[in-house]
């Protein structure tokens, strides 16, 4: 890849993830299908569902915005540590942007009745964007019976006894590496699960 190529690509990068931080309400969560049909569909930087799936389970697994820290992790996955601040710019200037306006103005229109009434809709979007994101990645994460229970398992962790989710993201790597080492043939037998139900 000459030079001229590669900032081209980097500026392809920006834009993109420029686009999505723009158009995007409700913050990381909401990002997942538009990061998901961007990446995969628009621009096929990343090759399948199953792998951009992968990038939203590290970027949720480590301390961050889910937005940045998948974003990021695409944009080095496509060229490198240019790719990544390339990525992770785009989709942070946006927000950046609009909050820094957003703060200069909305003390003086905070109380308008039309502004109020607009963040109720704003709101009740946002929840249906995140909504459809997690159905969309349950569907592609939970395989089997195994992971089934994991999900079920954490859920109620997270709902009913107020665990911190960090130890609950700990719980199902730790379930998962006795898995891999207790009876390797059950992660053969998930990824076919996997691959017939898709």
């Amino acid at each position: 890849m000459d030079k001229r190529t590669n900032i081209k690509l980097l500026i392809d990068i920006f834009m993109t993830f420029f686009k999505i931080g723009s158009v995007t309400f409700g913050g990381g969560y909401a990002m997942i299908p538009i990061i998901e049909r961007e990446v995969i569909t628009n621009k096929g930087w990343v090759k399948n569902e199953e792998e951009i799936i992968d990038v939203f389970a590290v970027s949720e697994s480590i301390p961050g915005a889910i937005a940045i820290n998948s974003s990021t992790f695409v944009g080095y996955k496509i060229a490198g540590k240019y790719g990544a601040i390339a990525a992770m710019l785009g989709v942070v200037l946006p927000s950046f942007i609009i909050i820094t306006l957003i703060a200069a103005f909305f003390s003086k229109f905070q109380d308008n009745e039309i502004v109020q009434a607009a963040f109720m809709g704003i709101r009740s979007a946002v929840v249906a964007l995140i909504l459809m994101a997690a159905i969309k990645v349950a569907k592609k994460a939970v395989k089997d019976k195994l992971s089934t229970i994991i999900t079920l398992v954490t859920i109620l962790l997270i709902l009913i006894l107020d665990i911190h989710a960090i130890f609950t993201v700990i719980g199902g790597a730790l379930i998962g590496l006795i898995v891999y080492f207790a009876a390797p043939h059950k992660l053969e037998d998930i990824h076919e699960e996997g691959g017939n139900g898709n």
